[in-house]
């Protein structure tokens, strides 16, 4: 099996370089993160909306992801969406990040709730689901694909198995996909793939990082996730939308340009190779 002949493509998430001092050693770096994303191997990246400086322009945007033959995978919107509607703030963000991807059809617009509490939890699961709805209705009404992503600190209302139920249930499906984070999902007592296959009608963005516990992730392929086992099934499924890295191994608060690096490696000579 070559990448070529995969019915999905690799991109890479920003968060990798978020993580080092909590983004402000790269801060106005985006078309630095754009160069090393494609340099190792990927087809697509996914920006933090909030985190893109100049190239939150569209245009300048659109060059330099030109020059560096990668596309715009999605985009991360992150936002607390804890009442019930969207503050002014929140609103204004979305409908900006939804404008910036009507100019890259195909990208996703990718969801994630800013963990904060977990008090409240059954009013603040309902407003979460009101609001990203909300989002995802204005921007499929201009075109934009949508998907929601939980993760897992422990702070946040998308973290168990429970919070899935009640929260991937409770979104419009006809608006709102699922993003799949398999690191977030096992880090929250579940396991990946058989989530994954419970909800596989929603799963329309996919993101990979690796787990081992201790406390939580690890470098890609260093971990106990079988993601050779994962993207066989993805594979068999005939999946055809991204699979974007997300690294949150400790190498990163170092050196992320190497993570990323590491990544597209063992993408395309360790894992690529075992998918049949």
């Amino acid at each position: 099996m070559t990448i070529e002949e995969l019915p999905f493509r690799f991109g890479s998430e920003v968060y990798t370089w978020f993580m080092k001092n909590e983004g402000k050693a790269y801060e106005g770096k985006l078309g630095h993160m754009i160069e090393v994303i494609s340099s190792s191997g990927f087809e697509g990246i996914q920006p933090i909306f909030s985190w893109m400086g100049e190239l939150r322009d569209s245009e300048r945007l659109s060059d330099k992801l030109d020059e560096e033959g990668i596309e715009l995978s999605a985009l991360s919107l992150v936002l607390d969406w804890n009442h019930d509607g969207e503050t002014e703030f929140e609103r204004r963000e979305a409908d900006e990040a939804i404008e910036l991807l009507e100019n890259f059809p195909g990208a996703v617009l990718c969801t994630v709730q800013m963990p904060t509490s977990r008090k409240d939890l059954v009013k603040r699961r309902e407003n979460l689901i009101k609001n990203v709805n909300a989002v995802s209705q204005r921007a499929s009404d201009k075109g934009v694909t949508c998907s929601f992503h939980p993760n897992s600190p422990e702070t946040s209302i998308t973290r168990t198995e429970e919070d899935y139920k009640v929260i991937l249930e409770g979104l419009n499906a006809s608006v709102t996909g699922w993003t799949p984070d398999v690191g977030h999902i096992i880090n929250g007592g579940m396991d990946p793939l058989e989530k994954m296959k419970e909800y596989e009608s929603l799963i329309n963005h996919l993101h990979y990082k690796d787990w081992d516990g201790n406390p939580e992730f690890v470098l890609m392929g260093k971990g106990k996730i079988d993601l050779i086992k994962i993207t066989q099934w993805l594979k068999d499924i005939e999946f055809d939308g991204w699979i974007v890295c997300e690294d949150e191994g400790q190498e990163a608060l170092k050196d992320p340009d190497w993570v990323t690096e590491h990544d597209g490696d063992w993408i395309h000579n360790t894992l690529i190779p075992e998918i049949r």
